[in-house]
């Protein structure tokens, strides 16, 4: 597979912070259409690695590919355009609007202050609301006020909101934290359908879910990837075992 193949290519990728590295000469490949979640304990660079995808943090070196265009040089909001979308630990919606209003504000129309000021609810608005909302098992909580919401339903909106614009990579870090056993079990089929026309990046401390849905599992250590596969062979390789009870 050439690596022109890949929804996202990063080769070499370092980020140093006072001489230490977060990143250490990371290389990663992503597929289309592929749900990969990225583990490894406290103080790996799991959230770093996100942040220099996103842009919110700039490498030091190497190369971040999506789509085959180069991204490194390009600021954070011009990634969110190319297709980029980002969850981040904390929950970030709009409580006191509703959860239509939540789903409406994320339409990419109102991307600019301009664009949001003389922003139309339009019918097409409508139906992409209605389509995400389904997704993420809320079409029937749209009047509802977000802060209402349980601690699940939030971070499903969040996920909509992102949602909406239609974005191709999609990255979540621990989207299951706090979650009920049932959130958890609906969070899982919901990240199953959203990767069916999207690749999907998750950073994930529980097991059994990483099981669940992970058509490929990351194992980072100290900046670096340590190993790569299916859960199983992720789970029995010695270095993986070392590290995680060694510690």
């Amino acid at each position: 597979m050439s690596n022109t193949d890949f929804a996202l290519a990063v080769e070499d990728l370092t980020v140093s912070f006072d001489g230490f590295k977060a990143i250490d000469n990371l290389t990663l490949y992503i597929d289309k259409n592929e749900l990969r979640v990225i583990i490894g304990p406290n103080g790996a660079g799991k959230t770093t690695l996100l942040d220099l995808i996103c842009g919110k943090t700039k490498a030091s070196g190497g190369s971040i590919k999506f789509k085959n265009e180069e991204l490194t040089q390009l600021d954070e909001h011009i990634r969110v355009r190319r297709g980029i979308g980002r969850k981040f630990q904390t929950p970030s919606i709009y409580e006191n609007l509703s959860v239509f209003q939540n789903l409406e504000v994320s339409y990419p129309t109102g991307r600019s202050v301009f664009g949001a000021l003389g922003f139309k609810c339009t019918d097409e608005v409508k139906a992409r609301v209605q389509v995400v909302a389904e997704e993420i098992g809320l079409a029937d909580t749209l009047e509802k006020e977000a802060g209402l919401l349980s601690h699940g339903q939030k971070q499903w909106l969040e996920i909509g909101m992102l949602l909406m614009q239609d974005p191709e990579l999609l990255m979540l870090d621990e989207p299951i934290a706090g979650m009920s056993a049932r959130e958890r079990e609906l969070t899982a089929d919901l990240l199953k359908r959203i990767c069916k026309n999207r690749s999907v990046i998750v950073i994930e401390h529980d097991m059994e879910f990483v099981k669940q849905i992970a058509h490929k599992v990351t194992v980072m250590h100290q900046g670096k990837i340590l190993a790569e596969g299916s859960m199983a062979t992720v789970q029995a390789d010695p270095k993986v075992i070392d590290v995680y009870l060694g510690h």
